[in-house]
């Protein structure tokens, strides 16, 4: 007798719980002829018949009932192997290391990573708060959040969501100091991001005023604007969760721009980052 073979097993245990070649080929998605091959090989392979074959179908012989407990034993344990097998898949384990710029990693992505890891407790992220742009071939970090797009070989990259940004000043800001702009000040961003979109919009806007404080730093500029020291082009989403800003109305609101995620094309199949993606680009993606 030759040893036992999984497969035929499972095939042996279709004919006899359906009765019939042509439902048992139906359930394990073989043809008929060729289950009917199968099951006479495995006759063949243990030297017994283990079906006689009537007119009403596949009846059991003696042989074929004294193999059927084993054999629903074998399934049985297939089965919770499979199951543990799917319960490993979806625990996900390791690090996670994200790169982003200021303020969107304090406002937006740590709330997303706390979430996330609530969902996933062996998983670990390294949060890195960094203005400098991250090379993802060198694997300085899993993930980038940015503002600009990718242009490295042998990047996948996505955009996230669009930014919207508004002109803010401290809520007790007098308003009817916007028609004589020669009496402003403002908050934007230093000399080395001048060419912004929306530096370049303030600017446009209030060709008089004086710059009062700059910093590449939007977190910073929120924050004096709060204190009452100018006007300043700010990310909505971060500007709501301050207290202490009055967003200004305007005529034509500051352009907006996209933030853009980037992994390396080699982690693509990872399932942590592959999980973390998903569930970024739905929780921000419904929070729009």
């Amino acid at each position: 007798m030759e040893h036992l073979d999984w497969s035929d097993i499972r095939l042996f245990l279709a004919v006899a719980e359906q009765g019939t070649l042509t439902a048992a080929a139906r359930a394990v998605g073989f043809t008929q002829p060729t289950l009917g091959r199968r099951i006479q090989s495995l006759e063949q392979s243990l030297g017994l018949k283990l079906f006689q074959r009537t007119t009403e179908g596949f009846l059991l012989t003696e042989a074929g009932l004294a193999l059927l407990p084993a054999a629903k034993r074998m399934a049985e344990e297939a089965d919770a192997a499979m199951r543990q097998l799917a319960g490993q898949e979806v625990k996900l384990t390791g690090t996670l290391r994200i790169s982003s710029f200021d303020w969107f990693s304090h406002s937006v992505l740590t709330d997303c990573c706390a979430e996330f890891l609530q969902l996933h407790p062996d998983v670990s992220i390294e949060l890195l708060n960094d203005s400098r742009l991250f090379n993802l071939a060198r694997r300085e970090a899993d993930l980038v959040f940015r503002l600009q797009a990718f242009d490295e070989p042998d990047i996948a990259q996505r955009q996230l969501l669009l930014l919207d940004y508004g002109l803010y000043a401290a809520a007790d800001f007098d308003l009817s100091l916007l028609n004589t702009p020669e009496q402003l000040k403002l908050i934007s961003m230093d000399n080395y991001f001048s060419d912004l979109p929306d530096v370049v919009w303030l600017n446009n806007q209030f060709p008089g005023a004086k710059l009062a404080f700059s910093s590449n730093s939007r977190e910073a500029q929120a924050r004096l604007c709060v204190a009452g020291l100018g006007l300043a082009v700010l990310p909505v989403r971060l500007a709501e969760q301050m207290q202490g800003l009055q967003q200004l109305p305007v005529a034509s609101a500051p352009p907006s721009r996209p933030i853009w995620l980037g992994y390396h094309q080699d982690l693509r199949h990872q399932r942590r980052l592959r999980a973390f993606i998903d569930f970024i680009t739905q929780r921000l993606g419904a929070a729009k």
